[in-house]
């Protein structure tokens, strides 16, 4: 089920023979950004390997979707959020969105 482009590792997705994980490009690709800006950011990625990677999650995008929002749900429940971490921090931060939020 793999592609050319793409093979599963520790349990998520890379581009094939890299350390980018295939969610960094669905992330971009999901934002709007074109294969061609996705390039520019990833630089070691040559644009074939892009277009590889996005062919990929567009035929699997359940499965890569799914891989995604597990991943993300085991980050939340591995690392503390802010407010329990570092609370001090966190209300200042609050207070800072705050003020910014406020009309001038």
């Amino acid at each position: 089920m793999i592609a050319e482009y793409v093979e599963q590792r520790n349990g998520g997705y890379y581009v094939k023979g890299t350390r980018i994980s295939l969610d960094s490009i669905v992330y971009s690709f999901n934002d709007g950004e074109s294969p061609e800006t996705i390039r520019q950011n990833f630089p070691s990625l040559r644009l074939e390997q892009v277009y590889g990677a996005i062919t990929f999650y567009l035929a699997h995008q359940g499965e890569v979707d799914r891989n995604v929002r597990e991943g993300e749900e085991e980050l939340d429940r591995s690392v503390p959020h802010l407010s329990h971490s570092r609370p001090e921090l966190y209300t200042r931060l609050q207070k800072a969105r705050e003020e910014l939020a406020k009309p001038r």
